[in-house]
C-alpha cells in the first residue's frame, strides 16, 4: 500500500515524499520591484521538508499582479532574487515549483503602475471588494482582452516559465483556479465571448489549454503542472454545471504528459472520483474539509488511491516541519490568521519547528 511517506516521482524528479506545500499568498514582496526577500527564502527553506513546494502566485507581467506586495517573475531582477529563494530551498533538500498567477479581474488600478486596469475575457466585474495599501476597494470593470492581447498573455506566461527555470525553479504551477484569469475564461459568468475564446465549452478552454501548452512548449511538459477549482465560487464566479468544460479540458491536456494535475476540490465531490480516472498522469489533490483545515486524516486518500500526493495550506503555513509531525501523529502549531498576509516575520518564519 503506497502511503504519503513513500517517494514520488514528478517530472522526472525524485520526491522524498507525497505531501505537498499548497500555494498561499502571504505578500511580503515589499517593494517597487516587487520581487522575493530574504525572508521569504528563509520562509520557503524551512518547508523545504514537503516533498514539493508549490510557491505563492507570482504575477507574469505588471497586469497580472490583484494584490499588494504580491512577487513577479516577468524582470532580470525578480529573476535574481527568486534564485536567492530556490538555492535556499535546494540546500535543504527541497523542490519547488513557481506557481504562476494572472489575477485578471481581480483586483484594482491602484495596484498596477502606469495607468494599468485590471483585464479579463469580458468587461464583466466581480462582486466585492480587495485590499490595497490604500484599504478595501470596490473592484472595477475589467478591461476586455482583445486578440492581440490575449495572445500576449499566453506569451507572457511562457516566458515566465522560461524565467522561473532561470531563477532556479524546478517547475511551474499555472493557476487556473480560484477565480483568476484563467478561471475566468472557462466560467460562463465571466466569459461573455461569442468569438473562438468563449461561447461554447470548446471556446472556453481554449485560454487554458493554449496557455498550458505554450508553457510545456517553453520548458518542458514534465516541468508544468496544472491547479484547477471546478465549481468554486471564489472570487464571484458561477459554474453550476462544471463537468462537461473539466472533462473536456483534461481531455485535451492528457497528450501533453505534464508533471502533475492539482486539484482544489470543492463541495462537489462526486466529480473529483471522474477527473482523477480520465487523468492520465501524478494526481495532486487539495481536499475539501471546510470549515476546517486539511489534517492528518487527508493522508488516507494517497493510501485508498483517491490521489498520488495531499497539498496542505494552512496547516503548512503554522508547521515548517509537517511531513514529521504528520508522520508522528502531532502535534501541531494553530496558523494565525491575522499574520496571514503582508508584515514581518512574526507569523511567518517564527512558527516552531519540533525539537529534536
Amino acid at each position: 500500500m503506497t502511503t504519503a511517506f513513500d517517494p514520488i516521482v514528478l517530472g522526472g524528479k525524485r520526491l522524498a515524499n507525497r505531501v505537498v506545500m499548497a500555494p498561499m499568498t502571504r505578500s511580503r514582496a515589499s517593494g517597487p520591484g516587487a520581487e522575493p526577500t530574504g525572508l521569504m527564502a528563509t520562509y520557503y527553506a524551512q518547508r523545504a521538508g514537503a516533498g514539493l513546494i508549490v510557491t505563492e502566485g507570482i504575477q507574469p507581467s505588471p497586469v497580472g499582479q490583484g494584490y499588494p506586495d504580491t512577487p513577479g517573475l516577468h524582470t532580470a531582477g525578480q529573476v535574481r532574487a527568486w534564485r536567492t529563494v530556490t538555492d535556499a530551498v535546494h540546500r535543504a533538500g527541497g523542490a519547488i515549483f513557481a506557481q504562476l498567477m494572472h489575477t485578471g479581474r481581480i483586483g484594482h488600478p491602484s495596484l498596477l503602475a502606469d495607468g494599468l486596469v485590471p483585464v479579463g475575457p469580458s468587461a464583466v466585474a466581480a462582486e466585492g471588494r480587495v485590499y490595497t495599501h490604500q484599504g478595501p476597494k470596490e473592484f472595477v470593470t475589467p478591461r476586455e482582452l482583445s486578440e492581440a492581447e490575449i495572445r500576449q498573455t499566453i506569451a507572457d506566461f511562457a516566458d515566465a516559465a522560461r524565467n522561473a527555470v532561470e531563477a532556479g525553479f524546478d517547475g511551474v504551477e499555472i493557476h487556473g483556479a480560484n477565480g483568476y484569469l484563467v478561471h475566468q475564461f472557462l466560467a460562463p459568468n465571466t466569459n461573455h465571448r461569442t468569438d473562438a475564446w468563449g461561447g461554447g465549452t470548446e471556446g472556453r478552454i481554449r485560454f487554458a489549454v493554449e496557455v498550458v501548452t505554450a508553457v510545456a512548449e517553453a520548458i518542458g511538459g514534465d516541468r508544468v503542472g496544472l491547479r484547477i477549482s471546478p465549481g468554486n465560487p471564489f472570487n464571484d464566479i458561477s459554474e453550476d454545471y462544471p463537468d462537461e468544460v473539466y472533462l473536456a479540458l483534461l481531455d485535451r491536456l492528457a497528450g501533453l504528459d505534464l508533471a502533475y494535475l492539482h486539484l482544489m476540490e470543492g463541495p462537489n465531490r462526486e466529480l473529483t472520483p471522474r477527473l482523477r480516472k480520465v487523468w492520465p498522469g501524478t494526481f495532486v489533490l487539495n481536499p475539501f474539509t471546510y470549515p476546517d483545515v486539511t489534517g492528518p486524516d487527508a493522508l488516507t486518500l494517497i493510501e485508498d488511491g483517491s490521489a498520488d500526493a495531499i497539498a496542505y495550506g494552512a496547516l503548512f503555513l503554522a508547521n515548517p516541519d509537517l511531513p514529521r509531525r504528520l508522520a508522528s501523529g502531532g502535534p501541531f502549531n494553530t496558523p494565525d490568521k491575522a499574520t496571514f498576509y503582508g508584515g514581518d516575520h512574526r507569523g511567518y518564519t517564527d512558527y516552531p519547528a519540533l525539537s529534536a
